[in-house]
């Protein structure tokens, strides 16, 4: 029997209400989970790079939920344990620093060398500068007294800063709990929705995302291990004091991102310190060091790490990694390329399907 104009029109409204209805449930879920979505991204993200580790413990017997109570206490010891190691001379060392540079500061000439007055672009403004410094330094309350108000709000942005990021770690952490205990089931959901939309290239797709966001976490986690190690060794190597601690900040510094210039601080200071010493040769030994082995490594390193687990172009993942991180800040180091190698693996599928296979 033909279908009546009426019941068509009928038909069409019940769609679009059941399509507003979906929408709005959908909007709602997203605004329940946006304040979490940094953790539950972090989470998820966590969970894929270890899952391997999760996997071989599953394997030798242990539940699921074992596991994945024994890879958080792993993570918990792997962050804990050295800020406990560390933190009781950390005060020691600020306040060594702060001495340091107020020392040199009082012994600094008065005027600028001729050479720095020179530099093309700054040399001007960094002579004058320097030179207002070197003229107000028996009253440096008075110098800092402009800047007070501008570093307390730096000092309490900071702070609230890090009170965030800790909460939000270990809200990542629970969520790399749940992910780990059932991962499984999940997996199967997400796989079979990908078929479900994309057939056999969705599935793909999605395993493709997987490697690219393990890759990604590896060469994040394993070059910043990388930089703390070398800067250790170079400042151990150099006689700077407590290499480990400055060891262990550049490992921070760079695992962050954001912090990942106070990398450069960390090992032009101790150059510094070594040449304000009279220790010329190892200045210029830690200079070279942090400079060709410490620095350098970011930009060599990372990539490779990446690129072992995509079968991407290397240029490609660099793309990924630098233009993530501009569009999405930190998180975009490893959504960069997992957007990149998902929408190249669909097409590497595009152009090898045949015409009948894509109709």
């Amino acid at each position: 029997m033909d279908q009546q104009p009426g019941q068509g029109v009928g038909s069409l409204i019940e769609r679009g209400l059941a399509i507003a209805v979906v929408g709005a449930v959908l909007l709602g879920i997203l605004a329940v989970l946006q304040p979490f979505a940094t953790a539950i991204m972090f989470g998820a993200i966590l969970a894929i790079a270890l899952w391997p580790l999760r996997d071989a413990l599953v394997r030798r017997g242990l539940r699921p939920s074992l596991a994945a109570t024994v890879l958080l206490l792993l993570i918990l010891a792997a962050v804990v344990v050295p800020v406990l190691a560390i933190a009781p001379g950390l005060v020691e060392a600020l306040n060594t620093g702060i001495v340091w540079g107020h020392d040199a500061m009082l012994r600094a000439p008065s005027t600028p060398p001729d050479w720095l007055a020179q530099l093309p672009l700054v040399g001007e403004r960094v002579a004058a500068g320097w030179t207002h410094v070197a003229e107000s330094r028996d009253n440096l309350g008075g110098l800092v007294a402009p800047y007070a108000a501008r570093l307390q709000s730096l000092l309490l942005s900071v702070a609230g800063g890090l009170a965030d990021s800790l909460l939000q770690l270990l809200l990542a952490l629970v969520v790399a709990a749940m992910f780990w205990t059932t991962g499984e089931e999940i997996a199967d959901s997400l796989r079979h929705a990908a078929g479900r939309i994309g057939g056999p290239t969705g599935v793909n797709a999605l395993e493709t995302a997987g490697g690219a966001v393990r890759s990604v976490a590896y060469g994040v986690v394993g070059t910043s291990l990388g930089q703390g190690v070398l800067a250790a060794i170079g400042f151990a190597i150099a006689g700077v004091p407590a290499a480990t601690l400055l060891g262990f900040l550049t490992f921070v510094f760079s695992i962050s991102q954001v912090l990942g210039p106070l990398v450069i601080v960390t090992w032009a200071g101790a150059a510094w310190w070594l040449f304000d010493s009279g220790q010329t040769g190892w200045a210029i030994f830690m200079a070279l060091w942090g400079l060709l082995a410490i620095s350098s490594s970011d930009n060599v390193v990372r990539p490779l790490l990446i690129k072992r687990g995509v079968d991407m172009p290397l240029s490609i993942v660099i793309l990924g990694v630098f233009g993530g991180f501009v569009a999405f800040g930190f998180l975009g180091l490893f959504i960069g390329p997992v957007l990149l190698a998902v929408g190249l693996v669909m097409l590497r599928a595009w152009r090898a399907a045949t015409p009948a296979d894509a109709a």
